[in-house]
């Protein structure tokens, strides 16, 4: 049996491992992606789609698909994916690394608010403007629905399910965005302050970029922290090298 690869995620940086390692000869590579996206883009190798059912669930794959390394590309805030692929692997001893881009950094003319989680940026947001472009995903904006005496715009690659703030558009569309882009939606919804996560990476920073230009705030909500004792890795050559193979 060929030397079998497992990735969770469908991030830019799984699709990238995907592509490199279903290249390699002798190398069987399987993407599992947790189903979010309607419309996911192509990938290398083979794909399955949906939970594990938990950590003793992803164990119970890992074994009977002869899996020999688990390679965590999940979203930086798919916590609970990574604690349970970081306690999947330690049960069954195969080996792991977690796939995480860095995390963005501020720099000349930011004028960035870290806070916490999303509920921390809802309760910061009165000390900012009433018009807020929310670039947080579709999934938890719950957090927000309270506040009524805000205009959100809210921007995701599939419509997002209630509850959603009372005052809200809500704009589809997929990425990467230029600064260009962004700057115009910024300008033409007449955005006082913008909300993100730290999601990290060049494909969603422009808005930050954009932000600062039009000198706006930014309310970027940190990441989870990862579980301990994990190996990571920065990109897919880091990658690569913790799987035991010579980057291409």
């Amino acid at each position: 049996m060929p030397p079998h690869v497992l990735i969770l995620g469908g991030t830019t940086e799984a699709r990238r491992l995907a592509a490199e390692l279903a290249a390699r000869p002798g190398v069987r590579v399987t993407t599992s992606l947790a189903g979010r996206v309607a419309r996911p883009g192509a990938l290398a190798g083979e794909v399955r789609t949906g939970g594990f059912g938990g950590a003793e669930g992803l164990a119970d794959w890992l074994r009977a698909h002869r899996v020999d390394a688990l390679v965590d590309a999940t979203h930086p805030f798919a916590g609970t994916i990574t604690a349970n692929a970081a306690r999947a692997a330690a049960a069954t001893g195969v080996s792991a690394v977690v796939l995480r881009r860095p995390g963005w950094r501020a720099g000349p003319g930011d004028d960035w608010t870290s806070v916490p989680s999303l509920d921390a940026a809802a309760r910061a947001l009165p000390r900012f403007g009433r018009r807020v472009f929310l670039s947080t995903g579709r999934l938890g904006l719950a957090a927000f629905a309270p506040l009524t005496d805000r205009h959100f715009v809210v921007r995701s690659v599939d419509p997002p399910g209630p509850p959603l703030p009372p005052d809200a558009e809500v704009i589809l569309a997929r990425g990467p965005f230029t600064v260009a882009d962004e700057t115009e939606l910024l300008r033409a919804h007449r955005i006082d302050v913008l909300v993100t996560k730290d999601s990290g990476g060049e494909a969603t920073s422009a808005k930050l970029t954009a932000a600062r230009d039009l000198g706006l705030p930014v309310l970027v909500v940190r990441r989870p922290a990862l579980p301990s004792g994990v190996r990571t890795a920065a990109d897919v050559p880091a990658a690569l090298t913790a799987l035991g193979l010579t980057p291409g």
